[in-house]
């Protein structure tokens, strides 16, 4: 991983911009022997262009034939060792939304479900009801009140909410209650660990008392917690790398991961790439690292849809000239990890990675970007937690080392 300590140790201040822009879930996979992934079919005439000018390569985001989830995925990209900096998903939901999440304090995800009349989950995402009919529901949910503890309850987005359990001696050390499957009943919350026990009964408490107020719906008439955790107390990336660093991202997660690391987050109007790019443009001068983040390769790469992740990745390629006006000194564009539309999940397929530094960079032979030509790119294959003391590197933001 980046050597935290080395890299306090050299980083240097100076006026370039660093520009990393993932595309959540960009790796892909060929549909039929010989064909096209979904980034090779494409068209893209601006992410080649930057290909055959920079240097390519691919990245393993955990280790070798590990598939990642989305948060040690990103803590990778900030150089972050997931294996050793281990986070949970409910403390980046609830962190992405804007909740307070203090150290013992208990944080998961919520999802709202679909059951039959046997208790047995139909629709895991309760038909990925819209925010209108969620926050509703949410609001009856946050009414609950259990002895002995604080309970906040907060909607995110469509099906999904975030809880935060504040009180004594809770330790987050719990089992998720999605099954991760249909057909069978949500998991009882159990205890990991013996001093866990109390959080357990906690909330399988609340949980009893929410089904009791969710029974008479339709589509959400149940719910799952996933994802138990507390802050994570992690080292700042600002004070590691000495970067004014600001998340341009819509989903709350990968808002939440970047706050969890002490990035700025900044709030904007709309959810299309331009409008990200535009936002970047807005705050150029206040910033010197820019993390944006395009959610829609992965939901496309999940939902099996092969035309949609390849006009996402088209739709990114014609909003591109708009960042580049901004004359960025390294821009990296790669993604979190894979998510292969033949697959429809996350995968650990190394992630195609493309590095742009007109002044430091070294052009290879490659002339497109795709994940055939990245893995025959000057970079070779690399772990993701190599890749921030490149693009320090490469911003000339690291001084010699010894004499």
């Amino acid at each position: 991983m980046a050597d935290f300590d080395l890299m306090r140790q050299l980083h240097l201040k100076n006026d370039s911009k660093i520009v990393l822009l993932t595309l959540d879930g960009l790796g892909g996979l060929p549909v039929e022997p010989g064909g096209p992934t979904e980034l090779e079919a494409a068209r893209k005439p601006n992410l080649d262009r930057l290909a055959s000018e920079g240097t390519l390569g691919q990245m393993v985001p955990i280790r070798p034939g590990i598939t990642p989830g989305s948060g040690p995925a990103h803590l990778a990209l900030f150089g972050y060792d997931p294996i050793h900096y281990d986070v949970g998903r409910g403390v980046l939901e609830a962190t992405g939304i804007g909740m307070k999440v203090n150290k013992g304090d208990i944080a998961a995800r919520g999802n709202f479900c679909t059951l039959d009349s046997n208790g047995l989950i139909v629709d895991r995402r309760a038909g990925r009801i819209p925010s209108d009919e969620a926050i509703p529901l949410v609001g009856r949910l946050s009414e609950i009140q259990i002895p002995g503890v604080e309970v906040d309850v907060q909607h995110v987005r469509e099906y999904r909410f975030a809880i935060v359990m504040r009180g004594e001696d809770l330790e987050p050390e719990l089992e998720d209650t999605d099954p991760q499957a249909t057909g069978v009943e949500p998991l009882p919350v159990q205890a990991r660990e013996k001093g866990s026990q109390r959080a357990a009964d906690l909330v399988e408490s609340w949980i009893k008392e929410a089904r009791a107020r969710l029974a008479g719906e339709i589509r959400a008439n149940g719910l799952t917690l996933r994802g138990f955790s507390t802050d994570p107390a992690l080292p700042q990336f600002p004070e590691i790398y000495g970067l004014k660093a600001v998340c341009i991202a819509v989903y709350p997660m990968y808002r939440g991961v970047s706050r969890l690391v002490g990035m700025e987050v900044k709030d904007f109007q709309g959810d299309s790439p331009m409008d990200e790019f535009r936002t970047a443009g807005e705050i150029w001068e206040e910033f010197d690292f820019f993390f944006i983040h395009i959610k829609k390769t992965d939901s496309m790469g999940e939902d099996g849809n092969y035309k949609g992740k390849v006009d996402v990745i088209e739709t990114v390629d014609d909003a591109l000239p708009s960042l580049l006006d901004l004359k960025p000194d390294v821009l990296c564009v790669t993604g979190d990890h894979s998510t292969p539309v033949r697959l429809k999940r996350h995968s650990w397929h190394p992630i195609p990675t493309l590095l742009w530094a007109p002044a430091t960079g070294l052009p290879d032979t490659q002339m497109t970007f795709g994940e055939r030509t990245c893995a025959q790119g000057g970079y070779g294959t690399f772990p993701t937690v190599d890749l921030m003391p490149r693009l320090m590197a490469h911003a000339e933001r690291l001084e010699k080392y010894g004499a």
